[in-house]
């Protein structure tokens, strides 16, 4: 199996993931957040897409689906255009409200953009710097493990979100 393969599959699990949370998910769900002060799935789901197409198109040199395909006017959040969601404040995660079929729709659109990038990549590719902030400085192969890790945990959490909330309406 090649390097890209490898990295295509990972990305076809969350994007498999992401999709069967928001399956049969009202908005009321989308919005409700554990404990009360928890992150709610629409604001997890945005903000793992918003963290794939970020930090994918800044390594592959491409603009991000976000403002490319107009769906930050579409969203039309009372944040920031750039916003990705990082160091949210409650108050943030609360304005964070979107239909599953939008957020669906976004990150199939981002998932597109991920997959025809990782389909131009060779081995070497992966080796390539894309972020001189750290020490060591970020290759390209780590900077794509490090999103695979934190949208699957951000998936993980809204799947979750969805079984509590399943759980409260079977009460």
């Amino acid at each position: 199996m090649k390097s890209n393969e490898l990295l295509l599959d990972s990305f076809g699990r969350i994007h498999e993931c992401v999709a069967a949370a928001l399956a049969g998910v009202d908005d009321a769900a989308l919005r409700r957040r554990p404990a009360g002060n928890g992150n709610s799935m629409a604001w997890l789901l945005w903000h793992l897409g918003r963290v794939e197409d970020a930090q994918v198109a800044s390594a592959a040199g491409l603009d991000q689906v976000w403002t490319s395909q107009g769906f930050a006017g579409r969203f039309d959040l009372p944040l920031p255009q750039r916003d990705t969601g990082y160091g949210h404040t409650s108050r943030q995660v609360d304005a964070v409200q979107a239909p599953a079929e939008l957020l669906l729709e976004y990150y199939d659109a981002v998932h597109r953009q991920t997959v025809e990038f990782l389909k131009t990549l060779g081995g070497d590719d992966l080796d390539r710097i894309v972020d001189t902030r750290w020490d060591p400085p970020v290759t390209l192969g780590v900077r794509l493990v490090s999103i695979i890790a934190d949208c699957l945990q951000h998936v993980g959490q809204a799947a979750y979100a969805k079984g509590l909330d399943s759980a409260r309406s079977k009460v």
